[in-house]
């Protein structure tokens, strides 16, 4: 194994943040594909607690979590920061990547895969979202300035995996006319080589989630493990 290796899903986008922030800085590591229906021996012992993706190795040791695994990866390799210097920017990225984890992408998870009472309220919700980090990014080309920074990695599911949902489920949330500088900005951070390096192929996620849609199991507790998670399975 590398010196730095990612035990990873390829349809994750919290796995697809490891990978980007390793790529930004030039860190050369190997990906190891987890299968999470089934995870292997190695990631139970690596991360026992939660048994999920991503986790990084590093000389050996595992770091886990993705948003802590994006400051272990600020503060061990320097160039190339993604993390505002200022504290106080600092502390705005970890409240819009908290944001995006815990009020955007439920939001609209709900609105793309909801049954059809939650869907009406959720979609709501997901534009008020959409609004705030329409406003986040006035004036700016990027969440992080002029450079790809940590919020646009952790944004990466409204840039891609959105519009996956968005064409499986006929919905349409990341309206053009609505929310013209987030639009702007999927196209902007989806033409940077390295994010383009990074992600998988649009037509792979769409088959992918089009098997895993959670309408496709019956209602009841426990036949729709995607919608016990942050993310499209497999999240993390």
């Amino acid at each position: 194994m590398a010196e730095v290796a990612v035990y990873g899903a390829w349809a994750s986008p919290l796995s697809k943040r490891v990978e980007i922030a390793l790529k930004l800085k030039g860190v050369k590591y190997d990906v190891i594909e987890e299968d999470m229906s089934n995870p292997s021996l190695w990631l139970q012992n690596y991360n026992p607690i939660l048994k999920n993706v991503p986790v990084l190795i590093h000389e050996g040791d595992p770091v886990v979590d993705p948003n802590v695994i994006l400051e272990y990866i600020d503060e061990t390799w320097k160039v190339n920061p993604i993390f505002p210097q200022n504290p106080k920017d600092r502390a705005k990225a970890r409240f819009w990547i908290k944001f995006i984890d815990e009020k955007c992408v439920p939001a609209v998870m709900a609105a793309c895969w909801g049954r059809q009472m939650v869907q009406q309220m959720a979609t709501q919700d997901a534009f008020n979202c959409l609004k705030a980090l329409e406003d986040e990014l006035s004036g700016k080309k990027f969440f992080g300035g002029n450079n790809v920074g940590v919020v646009d990695i952790a944004a990466i599911f409204i840039a891609l995996w959105l519009g996956v949902l968005e064409e499986i489920n006929g919905v349409k949330l990341l309206k053009h006319d609505k929310f013209p500088l987030l639009a702007r900005w999927v196209n902007d951070i989806l033409s940077c080589s390295i994010i383009q390096e990074s992600l998988p192929p649009r037509d792979q996620l769409i088959s992918y989630h089009r098997i895993h849609n959670p309408n496709s199991f019956p209602p009841g507790p426990g036949n729709a493990p995607m919608m016990n998670a942050p993310f499209p399975f497999p999240p993390r």
